[in-house]
């Protein structure tokens, strides 16, 4: 037994280009549950604390998980950390932004760290006269990203913009220009990032306007590891809108059964349950369907806190069942949800604030099935798979391995030899997410390989030890 794993493991190491592929977008897709976006924070501006919200904590994201959340999407500025001349970010930066992704990926959660608003500097600017300009400054920072995070696994990903504004077909071929560039820049970095997935934003992400402009994508040397991502927040009457404008009011009630019949003036009037329908059975036809996984990265309503009586009363009830509606909707189509949080967590240590919002969150996953197929929306075929955090190592690592069924799995450590450096015994072998804790003591530094037999295949992760 001992000269086959050898031989299985030297066969690994000589085909390492082929086994070390990362899973398709199709296999993480499947992983990613209900999602939540770290709001106002990495994404501020000047800096992480600068719009209210104390720095990311660990206990913030360990009661995120705990919550339900098993994915995580990160809006972070770059431009504003970099040297407008140079275009060097911030090397203080890029650490700080992978401690945050670090706390993310040790609860065992898949992470989206994207390209946000960030003065506007991408989203603002899709058009043919600031082309070259915006496709420079995205080479250069998605060249410094995604060497950072070059050895991060599977369950990391980044998506090249937010929300770039585009109205028409022109517009629509510069932002693929945009969605170019940042493919071949993470690709062209190597290592993990051969074959990471990557997100790509739809025109304003917008749904109609995704729809109808959104005919091609970008070119990639690897296929099947591209999603695609839209935003949700219609009507904006009752998402947004703070105050009543010209095209329209504001709307205080949303919905089937939560309407009120005492202040009809701000019932909604359009965008309710038919319209969640329409709008997200055409992403599914036009991508979905076709393979390409769909994000919704953000989707929410805000609370009128003003309001008194039973207007405050019914508005609570219809935004608990807006948030349990698009969630599940979501799912039922194919999409994963980012909820933006408009105040669920304290963000100092994680507690529940707002228990309406996340009870319908949660419940609108849970009970969502397919439309097609009658299916729960939850899936038991997770993606196996096995990973160390942090990655390099330099005094101890938490292995994580991931199962799909019961079987008898075993773990070993072996160098660039083939020859073993440690074994684990009395793994678990349930379905689900295990951790181990491996310190190489006094191992030399250099490459290493991490192999969990679970007899008819293995998973296999390179891991350095450096100090």
């Amino acid at each position: 037994m001992k000269h086959l794993v050898h031989s299985m493991l030297l066969g690994f190491i000589f085909t390492m280009p082929l086994l070390s592929q990362l899973p398709t977008a199709a296999e993480i897709a499947r992983e990613m549950k209900v999602g939540w976006n770290i709001v106002n924070t990495l994404e501020a501006l000047p800096g992480e604390t600068s719009w209210g919200n104390p720095m990311v904590n660990p206990t913030l994201i360990s009661a995120v998980r705990n919550a339900g959340f098993n994915t995580v999407r990160i809006p972070c500025a770059w431009d504003s950390h970099a040297n407008k001349s140079t275009m060097k970010i911030d090397t203080n930066w890029l650490v700080r932004v992978g401690e945050v992704v670090d706390y993310c990926l040790s609860n065992g959660m898949v992470v989206i760290l994207n390209c946000h608003w960030d003065n506007g500097w991408l989203e603002n600017n899709v058009t043919e006269a600031m082309k070259d300009s915006v496709n420079k400054r995205q080479r250069a920072y998605w060249t410094q990203i995604a060497n950072y995070f070059k050895e991060f696994d599977e369950r990391l990903l980044f998506a090249g913009a937010n929300e770039p504004n585009v109205e028409n077909a022109a517009q629509m071929a510069v932002l693929l220009s945009y969605h170019q560039t940042f493919i071949d820049a993470v690709r062209s970095t190597g290592g993990n990032n051969s074959s990471r997935v990557l997100v790509i934003q739809g025109p304003s992400t917008d749904i109609d306007k995704t729809n109808s402009l959104m005919n091609t994508m970008p070119i990639d040397q690897i296929s099947g590891r591209l999603m695609v991502e839209v935003h949700y927040y219609t009507p904006w009457n009752f998402c947004g809108l703070e105050s009543d404008a010209s095209w329209g009011n504001m709307f205080y009630f949303w919905g089937n059964g939560y309407h009120s019949t005492t202040n009809t003036a701000r019932n909604s009037t359009w965008g309710e349950e038919s319209a969640v329908e329409t709008y997200f059975q055409k992403m599914k036809t036009k991508f979905v369907d076709k393979g390409v996984p769909m994000v919704l990265g953000e989707y929410g309503a805000i609370k009128r806190t003003s309001l008194a009586g039973n207007d405050l009363t019914l508005h609570i009830a219809s935004r608990e069942y807006f948030f349990r509606y698009i969630t599940n909707a979501a799912v039922r189509y194919g999409m994963i949800p980012y909820c933006w949080d408009n105040g669920i967590f304290k963000r100092t240590n994680g507690d529940i604030l707002d228990q309406g919002v996340w009870n319908a969150i949660i419940n609108g996953a849970a009970t969502a099935t397919s439309v097609e197929q009658g299916q729960k929306g939850e899936s038991n075929s997770a993606v196996e798979y096995v990973s160390a955090v942090p990655n390099p190592v330099s005094s101890s690592t938490n292995i994580q391995f991931s199962l799909r069924e019961n079987t008898r799995a075993q773990m070993d450590i072996y160098n660039i030899l083939g020859q073993q450096v440690a074994r684990f015994h009395d793994l678990p072998g349930n379905p689900g997410l295990h951790t181990v804790s491996w310190n190489p003591g006094t191992l030399s530094n250099g490459t290493y390989f991490i192999v969990v037999n679970l007899g008819s295949r293995l998973l296999t992760k390179k891991i350095m030890v450096v100090r």
